[in-house]
């Protein structure tokens, strides 16, 4: 089973940064779709940024310029370099799995897209 865990929230005020990792094990598939998403109290998860098996990256135009998704395959881990931190990006955040995935584009924002999620970590950014 995929597991996934992800740490480095925290408490930041309003233009600082955070860099939010993600930790995979138990791949028994290739070509691997992996999302970071959001979810606020009273809202709804959406999509932050994903990218795919090629390095083909999508994002959200509220965080578009400000955050950066990455990863590193060798350590099987996901980065979310969030940078510019605003107080409407308070919210836990999700990474998400999809095994033998090639989506691109907006699809790769989209949270059925997704098999396999980690527990979440907060962020809370304060004015």
């Amino acid at each position: 089973q995929v597991q996934l865990v992800e740490s480095g929230g925290g408490s930041v005020q309003a233009g600082g940064s955070l860099r939010l990792s993600c930790a995979a094990s138990g791949y028994t598939a290739s070509s691997y779709c992996m999302g970071w998403f959001r979810q606020a109290p009273g809202n709804e998860r959406e999509g932050v940024a994903a990218i795919n098996s090629g390095g083909t990256t999508s994002y959200a135009d509220s965080v578009k310029g400000r955050f950066t998704i990455s990863q590193d395959n060798a350590k099987n881990t996901l980065y979310l370099q969030m940078n510019s931190l605003e107080p409407e990006d308070t919210a836990m955040y999700y990474c998400a799995a999809r095994p033998r995935c090639f989506a691109q584009g907006w699809l790769l924002l989209l949270e059925r897209l997704f098999d396999y999620w980690g527990q979440g970590t907060q962020v809370t950014v304060s004015s």
